[in-house]
């Protein structure tokens, strides 16, 4: 491909500002106040995809929020790229953690991206990166170097579980027919080590409840001779792992994939420094289950984690209160070979058995998806290294992933495609969390990488087909 890097310099600071503009929309799916500002993000990025060459874009309804959908069709003898992304973010909490508000945009300079990184909600999961792809199509439109055809599906509900999109899939099967499918929502190991994700976990995530008296009590009157929803809920989800750190429901690692130790050397092979690790996330010391490093503890083994625990009185001064219920968001993270839903339904029934006489519990799911694992000798993988190595010099790195996009089993299932994760992210770069943040020089980079992934595997592709 000619001229990429003239054209990016060329419009570098429109690439930029164009992102800021999408950045400063709140569209949080799981707030409903937020609803319209959801909605305007849908037809903000409509408005881009048009701008950027593609000739069909709509927004399509669901029964949540809408997907975008557009396309740029050249030749049907050539293939076809199917572009995922999602236009909504996570909530702001905790606001009081952001050191600039988190839907007002600013570029920092940090020891990471010396050249400035955007600091915003949304940054790098998912409009960054989802927006690198729209910005790339340009370039190859306006450059006249489009090698294939390309097709985009943009969600909004990605960050409340995609409780929309396989309704949408089984609608939609002939029109987003393709022959690979291409992400941006992970990450790379560093800015000098590329890396293209070929795991990534399932996720089962419960919301719990346990109910005690029928009101809060006076704990001076009945502190000893009432079971105490709190105190329960802390023992009983203490009592989820054992001393080495496992999880102890019953029929919970029947299924996990346990790795060969070939698999397990090729994994200790990219670069991990354990110090800078601890560093940067001010921790004393690493924890996890007994056996297994932190690279594989957070990829190729299964966890389960409180994301949220309340009840009782939080607010200023003292209530001397036994609390009525208590409450719990727990998430497991998930191998492959484990079902979602059957390690919910596990999880469901040993929570319920635990649980003393004393209370009432109640376990609500709330969503989850399969685990996924790429294979990296399909041309797909191959296009994706290609690329790397026409911009950063290097073959990348096959990395799993501790995160879960649970949409990629889905779209095998209802399409029948293999999916390629080219993320640009870093984990430092605070996804889900106060001050998330993405670099603009790894914006600019996969805008500059992109563009060769479509041109080799229109190669790779048309040389298989002949």
């Amino acid at each position: 491909m000619n001229n990429v890097k003239e054209y990016i310099n060329q419009h570098q600071q429109r690439f930029i500002d164009e992102l800021i503009e999408l950045l400063k929309i709140p569209s949080v799916s799981a707030d409903s106040t937020y609803k319209k500002e959801v909605l305007r993000t849908a037809n903000e990025v409509e408005k881009r995809l048009l701008e950027a060459g593609c000739e069909q874009v709509e927004i399509c309804e669901t029964p949540g929020y809408p997907i975008v959908y557009g396309e740029k069709i050249i030749d049907p003898n050539l293939p076809t790229v199917l572009v995922y992304g999602h236009y909504d973010v996570q909530p702001p909490d905790p606001i009081n953690l952001w050191d600039s508000p988190a839907f007002e945009p600013v570029i920092k300079k940090t020891k990471i991206h010396p050249e400035g990184a955007i600091f915003a909600r949304g940054a790098c999961d998912d409009k960054g990166q989802m927006y690198m792809h729209v910005k790339a199509l340009e370039l190859m439109t306006k450059t006249n170097q489009l090698p294939c055809n390309i097709k985009f599906m943009i969600e909004g509900e990605e960050e409340v579980g995609s409780e929309s999109l396989g309704w949408f899939l089984e609608r939609n099967q002939k029109r987003l027919e393709n022959d690979v499918i291409l992400i941006s929502d992970t990450g790379m190991i560093s800015k000098d080590v590329p890396s293209i994700t070929t795991g990534l976990r399932g996720l089962s995530y419960v919301e719990v409840e346990i109910t005690g008296p029928n009101r809060d009590l006076h704990s001076g009157l009945y502190g000893g001779a009432v079971a105490n929803p709190l105190n329960i809920l802390s023992k009983m989800i203490a009592s989820l792992q054992d001393e080495n750190n496992k999880i102890t429901i019953p029929g919970f690692y029947d299924k996990v994939e346990e790795l060969t130790p070939k698999e397990r050397a090729k994994m200790a092979e990219a670069p991990f420094d354990l110090d800078d690790y601890k560093d940067h996330i001010k921790i004393p010391d690493i924890h996890g289950e007994k056996g297994y490093t932190t690279n594989e503890r957070n990829s190729i083994r299964p966890t389960l984690d409180v994301n949220g625990m309340w009840g009782g009185y939080i607010g200023e001064g003292a209530k001397t209160v036994l609390p009525s219920k208590a409450y719990a968001k727990i998430s497991m993270r998930l191998v492959p070979n484990q079902d979602w839903k059957e390690i919910t339904e596990l999880f469901q029934k040993h929570f319920e058995s635990i649980a003393p006489k004393g209370v009432h519990v109640k376990v609500k799911p709330h969503h989850g998806g399969q685990a996924y694992v790429t294979p990296i000798d399909g041309i797909e993988y191959q296009a994706a290294d290609n690329a790397f190595q026409e911009t950063f010099g290097k073959s990348a790195i096959p990395q799993r992933s501790g995160g879960s996009i649970p949409i990629v089993s889905m779209f095998e299932h209802y399409l029948s495609s293999k999916t390629i994760l080219m993320g640009f992210g870093l984990n430092t770069d605070a996804i889900h969390s106060p001050n998330e943040h993405f670099g603009i020089w790894n914006y600019l980079k996969g805008i500059e990488t992109i563009p060769f992934f479509y041109k080799h595997f229109t190669e790779l592709y048309l040389k298989e087909k002949n």
